[in-house]
């Protein structure tokens, strides 16, 4: 970090210098990355002058890496050719995404200029719904015909592969454009040139289809350790591929949202940095979820009125609320996470629904009983309470414990079982639940012991 601000210092200072030929140079040595991140760091006008002192070659791979804010700034400052020669040098997934942020007036002037290529390519990624596998894939990939030798094969390769996102592994198709098989560029390198492509191809081809959801494509990718896959349509015709940093997007982006639903945010659906989001929609963001929980926190006053006769009488019990109420909510979140995690691994299905519920019980159980023995020991001799309290105590924490862990595995199943995103069950409305119920046993057990030990 300290290395990149150096250099961050350096280049400012070439570009209030004026001396652009010696920024030029040193921007040339960088990577594209690398750029883009100082330049996201930089006031708006000094990141446009460093985009147009960059070399044409880099441009639009470090306007690739850019935030969607300083794509739009730069875009809306270039002139109509300017911007349109920077969409026709970038991948068309790249040019969909960054597209799908403009407004639709932009959008038609940028595309009316482009390249009559890269308009098809950048159209037809952007038919295809939202988070589907053929709204993230790329166009520009490396085919061959299973007639082919290996001689034309890697003549191909040197044909169009600058223009393809990857040339390790190649699409074997037959006349009809099907998917028959795959290729690795590495393979054909050590073949002899007269060998037919059908012969030499792995023809055991793992797709996905276009209307699939982009989870099910990183499900993939952990699963089969790919680097890149192919994109079929309902015919099985191959319409695209997607690789391995698209998937990296996309497990970065599903891993904020569930982050956000998890502490009650709602998810802010335009990537942008934390400092580049604005007060009001950070507060519109967290607001909804904030007077909910709180609404629905009321009925934990509601319990605690109803037995103010019991908490009159034994006082000492309203110390030891909160802790009930806390390691509650604890083991709720505990059996939340872990249940939100293999949903979404998909190691648990609804049909284990029972399987799962009576393993969250015997842990809970376990779990209850050792704290309670721990607290039954410090209640007795640190806070010198009477056995009867102590153990009031005690068995209302076993019986939280239980509780939290079935709540907290249960809801999460259910919601994924109704097309309900489970994150949304997890630990802000799980606690609110187990805090409720937490003041129900304990009050019961109260009134019901205390009122026999009197």
């Amino acid at each position: 970090m300290e290395e990149m601000a150096s250099v961050k210092e350096e280049i400012l200072a070439l570009l209030e210098e004026k001396r652009y030929k010696e920024l030029r140079l040193k921007l040339s040595d960088m990577m594209e990355v690398d750029i883009a991140s100082i330049m996201d760091s930089m006031e708006n006008e000094d990141s446009l002058k460093i985009f147009r002192i960059l070399p044409k070659a880099m441009a639009a791979d470090v306007f690739a890496e850019l935030e969607v804010d300083d794509q739009k700034y730069i875009i809306m400052s270039l002139s109509t050719n300017e911007a349109s020669n920077i969409i026709d040098n970038l991948m068309a997934d790249d040019a969909a995404d960054f597209l799908e942020e403009m407004p639709a007036n932009v959008v038609k002037r940028i595309l009316a200029n482009a390249s009559p290529e890269q308009r098809k390519d950048v159209n037809h990624l952007l038919k295809y719904p939202d988070d589907s596998a053929g709204s993230i894939m790329t166009v520009e990939y490396v085919d061959l015909k299973r007639d082919m030798t290996v001689a034309d094969a890697i003549l191909r390769i040197r044909e169009i592969g600058l223009d393809a996102e990857t040339t390790n592994i190649c699409y074997v198709l037959d006349r009809k454009r099907l998917l028959v098989g795959t290729v690795a560029l590495r393979y054909l390198l050590i073949r002899q040139p007269d060998e037919i492509i059908g012969d030499i191809m792995n023809d055991n081809v793992i797709s996905i289809k276009t209307t699939d959801d982009q989870e099910e494509a990183t499900r993939l990718f952990q699963k089969y350790d790919f680097t890149a896959m192919p994109v079929v349509d309902n015919e099985d015709r191959l319409v695209g591929i997607i690789t391995v940093d698209d998937v990296m997007d996309i497990m970065e982006e599903e891993a904020t949202e569930d982050i956000e639903k998890m502490a009650a945010i709602i998810p802010d659906q335009t990537d942008r940095p934390y400092l580049k989001i604005g007060i009001l929609e950070t507060f519109k963001s967290r607001m909804p979820w904030l007077l909910f929980l709180m609404v629905s926190a009321t009925f934990t006053g509601a319990i605690i009125t109803r037995y103010t006769e019991a908490l009159s009488n034994f006082v000492i019990l309203t110390a030891y609320i909160p802790m009930l109420m806390d390691t509650g909510g604890n083991a709720g979140s505990q059996a939340s996470v872990s249940i939100i995690r293999g949903l979404s691994l998909r190691e648990i299905q609804f049909g284990d629904f029972f399987k799962v519920l009576w393993k969250e019980i015997r842990v809970a159980t376990i779990c209850g009983t050792v704290l309670s023995s721990a607290n039954f020991v410090k209640l007795i001799l640190l806070d010198k309470l009477p056995v009867h309290i102590a153990g009031i105590i005690c068995i209302t924490l076993v019986l939280v414990v239980i509780f939290a862990k079935s709540i907290g595995c249960t809801l999460p199943m259910v919601a994924a079982k109704i097309k309900l995103d489970p994150a949304v069950m997890a630990s802000p409305l799980i606690t609110t639940i187990v805090d409720a119920v937490s003041l129900l046993i304990y009050f019961a057990l109260a009134t019901h012991f205390l009122s026999i030990a009197l």
